[in-house]
């Protein structure tokens, strides 16, 4: 049997297989929730405290931590920013080529 995906990259594997956005969702946020994880840390932030400083409850903020919920706004993230007192930065990655 030969495999159809030698030679082929992972990102051409993740559309085939029709889940190239999820997956790419899922690792935003898991570095999302991570980084946030290590600055309420290194703070010394409790989710307890985190929630209180978001004006939010702890449910919010568990799901703003848990890496595999996907389902996180803008609004959420901006509120978190501000309770830790870390700009929040989001951008649009663009290769630089011809094609800009």
């Amino acid at each position: 049997m030969i495999n159809p995906y030698i030679g082929s990259d992972f990102d051409e594997f993740l559309k085939e297989e029709a889940i190239h956005e999820d997956v790419v969702a899922a690792a935003i946020k898991r570095v999302v929730s991570w980084q946030l994880e290590k600055l309420m840390k290194s703070k010394h932030i409790s989710k307890t405290e985190m929630a209180s400083r978001m004006q939010t409850s702890r449910a919010v903020v568990n799901r703003l931590l848990d890496e595999d919920d996907t389902s996180v706004t803008l609004a959420t993230l901006a509120r978190a920013s501000l309770a830790i007192g870390v700009p929040l930065k989001i951008e649009f990655a663009v290769n630089e080529g011809p094609n800009i």
